[in-house]
């Protein structure tokens, strides 16, 4: 998927595709809490709505992060996973994990159903001795 560049400054370009203010958070949840359904990501405290969602899977699968296979005889039931590509973002999102914990008060990762426990337990550590 092309899209017209503002400009070739790669901040400006990742922005473009993954900057809104829900592209990252369903591949957080790919990520960390191995969602994979459609209803597993309406599920997530932040309230996406149904129709947004099914714009960022397809934009998601479409810039190649995640790939799609159905999981039942219905072809519409899909399973969602991050591909090579959308893996590669997991540095990412444990900086933006860790920037959040120590700059932004009364922020807490959830500890009741992350699938990456090292990444809970390291980053929770990190931003107490980074206070």
């Amino acid at each position: 998927m092309s899209q017209p560049r503002r400009s070739p400054c790669p901040v400006s370009c990742t922005l473009d595709l993954i900057g809104d203010r829900w592209t990252l958070l369903v591949i957080r949840d790919m990520m960390f809490f191995r969602k994979q359904r459609f209803e597993e990501f309406l599920e997530s405290p932040e309230g996406i709505s149904t129709n947004i969602l099914a714009n960022r899977l397809k934009l998601l699968e479409d810039l190649g992060l995640v790939a799609k296979q159905p999981y039942s005889n219905h072809s519409r039931r899909m399973n969602y996973h991050l591909t090579d590509q959308g893996r590669s973002l997991r540095p990412v999102l444990k900086v933006i994990i860790a920037w959040g914990l120590k700059h932004i008060p009364d922020t807490q990762i959830p500890l009741d159903r992350p699938s990456d426990d090292d990444v809970s337990a390291s980053l929770a550590v990190e931003s107490i001795h980074n206070k």
